[in-house]
């Protein structure tokens, strides 16, 4: 596996976003939608992951809950792995690691799950493929 994606949420991801693209010198951001996780997000391409800044675009979301109870700040680490099924399927037999949800589709067209922070000592991990 590898580091695919570090989340932050943010009130305001279009000023978020300018403020870490000069931070980070990255030349370009791709903004996007992802309807079934409620968010706009803006995605910043690194030499060796991504960031991805993330705005609820529902009051009733859990990412909108996230941010009033804890602010903004780092949300989930995002891991990439070539075959999700059975990455699921380790870690619930083999770790006793729990989902939150079903598989569905994230960002760039990615399948994801989330792992509960509780399994992981307070993390919230997503695992996420690009093939499968």
């Amino acid at each position: 596996m590898n580091i695919d994606h570090i989340a932050i949420v943010v009130h305001d991801v279009e000023k978020a976003a300018s403020k870490y693209k000069n931070i980070l010198q990255v030349d370009k951001i791709q903004f996007e939608t992802v309807d079934t996780e409620g968010v706009k997000l803006a995605i910043l391409k690194l030499n060796n992951g991504r960031i991805e800044l993330m705005q609820p675009l529902k009051l009733d979301s859990p990412i909108q809950k996230f941010l009033d109870k804890n602010g903004e700040g780092l949300h989930h680490i995002a891991l990439q792995t070539n075959n999700l099924d059975n990455t699921i399927k380790n870690m619930k037999n083999n770790c006793a690691i729990k989902f939150l949800g079903d598989v569905r589709t994230g960002s760039e067209n990615t399948k994801i799950i989330f792992a509960h922070p509780k399994s992981l000592h307070g993390v919230l991990l997503e695992l996420c493929s690009y093939r499968d």
